[in-house]
């Protein structure tokens, strides 16, 4: 235990909002690797003069407690969570183990929740603990809620926001859409213990965000660019926060944030609390990581080998570049049913030219993109999202954190240019508990991908065309020059 450790686990800790409580300390020394008194001494220097503040809540119940060790790892397997990590809690079965106040409980009751997601199982016991921790989880996993409800509690633990104080909690996110939708999930659940939360992105005017901030806010969720915009102009600054998470951080690493998420956490303190997000888990995630977090816990849903929902079925067609557009639309007469279906494309000029076209031909289509304005964004999103206009085609903007409803099909008109973009982009459907399918356009073009797709493939039980198999196997991509077009599923070369 570090100096700065000085509290009682106590559950009535929680502090009421609405009531003047203390606060007390409870958080850890920054230990950078070397000799453990410089670590001490360099740790209490960064720390001096900043107040002590709440971060372990967590008290195991007894119902967890009675937890026997071939329990708990048969409930981890069962759910296909594996964890690591020093002194790694008990995963908790049921919404009343976590400990939350009734503030929060009420709000899962409302939500119509009836168990805990594996990563809400496991990740919030490591959360409520104080401990930085890293959770893999695809999208659709509830890990929104994971990390969000732990930060309600550590924001009503803390002294109430003074004149000119900036947040508590941190939320940093790669794309405006997830931004948004994360805000909403902290609006539903801070309402009643009157947290003010926003949403800082670009693209809209700033005169909204800079009033929201200037008021005072506990919680912003924010995207990089605006959020280091907002800094500079001295519209917030990053001194209270003691609680930051990084939602998607292999998504900010794709899209070039490294130095952007760097200059932010350089502004906040050592000791705060850091929870790391991230669907895959390749080796720059893994490096940004270790500069950021101290001890953590890792828990992994899943496996770290890049899956594919099973409740997908995908269908993968090899064809020629000029075959797609055909292939598209007797698709579309095949599939069209009043669902929802998500086209993605590779470029932006190419989803307004295959919008505009399939408008053309008839089909009620809108596309969105990152030129678009933000007012047009949240229009194509709301005419998708109501059905008013079911066929929707996007690049990559909307392939993580996009949470419609709903979507039945996905199809990848332009084949995405890494496999973890792959599994994201057809993750829009078969959410919640429902099946989806996901029908990709498979070019001479993509043919290095084709065995690492093969492996999708076979670890989610779908089929294998032989032609693609063959591109697996490094042989040529077969001739197309003649293909037959797709005629549905009544007759000529179905899907594979």
């Amino acid at each position: 235990m570090s100096r700065f450790d000085g509290r009682a686990a106590d559950p009535s800790s929680y502090r009421d909002r609405r009531s003047e409580g203390a606060f007390g300390g409870g958080t850890r020394a920054f230990a950078p690797s070397g000799k453990p008194d410089a670590a001490a001494a360099a740790a209490a220097a960064e720390l001096d003069g900043l107040p002590r503040f709440e971060k372990n809540f967590y008290v195991e119940v007894p119902a967890v407690a009675g937890m026997t060790a071939e329990e708990v790892e048969a409930y981890r397997r069962r759910r296909e969570i594996t964890v690591e990590g020093n002194d790694v809690p008990k995963p908790v079965r049921d919404f009343r183990d976590v400990g939350f106040p009734d503030y929060v409980l009420q709000e899962i009751t409302k939500a119509g929740f009836t168990e805990p997601t594996p990563i809400q199982s496991q990740g919030w016991p490591m959360a409520l603990k104080g401990r930085d921790l890293i959770g893999i989880a695809e999208t659709g996993s509830g890990k929104t809620l994971a990390y969000l409800l732990p930060a309600i509690v550590h924001v009503n633990a803390q002294p109430i926001l003074a004149p000119g104080d900036g947040p508590i909690v941190l939320v940093l996110a790669p794309t405006r859409e997830l931004a948004v939708q994360i805000q909403q999930e902290t609006t539903k659940f801070g309402a009643s213990s009157k947290i003010k939360s926003t949403c800082i992105y670009g693209g809209v005017p700033k005169g909204p965000q800079v009033r929201d901030l200037q008021k005072g806010v506990e919680i912003i969720i924010a995207t990089p660019g605006r959020l280091i915009d907002m800094i500079e102009s001295h519209h917030t600054n990053l001194r209270r926060v003691t609680y930051l998470v990084l939602d998607e951080a292999d998504r900010m690493l794709d899209m070039g944030f490294e130095p952007q998420i760097k200059k932010i956490v350089s502004q906040i303190r050592p000791d705060r609390q850091t929870l790391y997000w991230s669907a895959t888990w390749p080796k720059e995630v893994e490096l940004l990581a270790r500069t950021f977090l101290f001890d953590p816990y890792k828990v992994i849903i899943g496996s770290e080998e890049l899956k594919a929902n099973h409740a997908i079925s995908q269908h993968v067609e090899i064809l020629s570049e000029s075959q797609k557009y055909n292939k598209l639309v007797n698709l579309l007469e095949d599939i069209m049913d009043g669902s929802r279906i998500l086209i993605f494309m590779d470029t932006k000029k190419g989803c307004d030219q295959i919008t505009r076209q399939l408008r053309m031909d008839g089909w009620p289509a809108l596309s969105i993109h990152g030129d678009k304005s933000q007012a047009e964004r949240d229009w194509v999103l709301s005419e998708f999202k109501s059905g008013k206009s079911p066929i929707m085609t996007a690049t990559d903007v909307a392939a993580r954190g996009l949470d419609v409803k709903d979507v039945k099909y996905v199809i990848n008109y332009d084949f995405p240019g890494s496999l973890e973009d792959y599994v994201h982009r057809i993750g829009r459907t078969g959410r919640a508990g429902a099946t989806g399918t996901a029908y990709s356009f498979f070019t001479a073009a993509n043919a290095r991908f084709a065995k690492d797709l093969i492996s999708i493939l076979v670890e989610a039980g779908q089929k294998v065309s032989p032609e693609l198999a063959n591109m697996g196997r490094g042989a040529p991509p077969p001739s197309l020059g003649h293909r037959d077009r797709y005629r549905g599923h009544g007759g000529g070369r179905s899907w594979s």
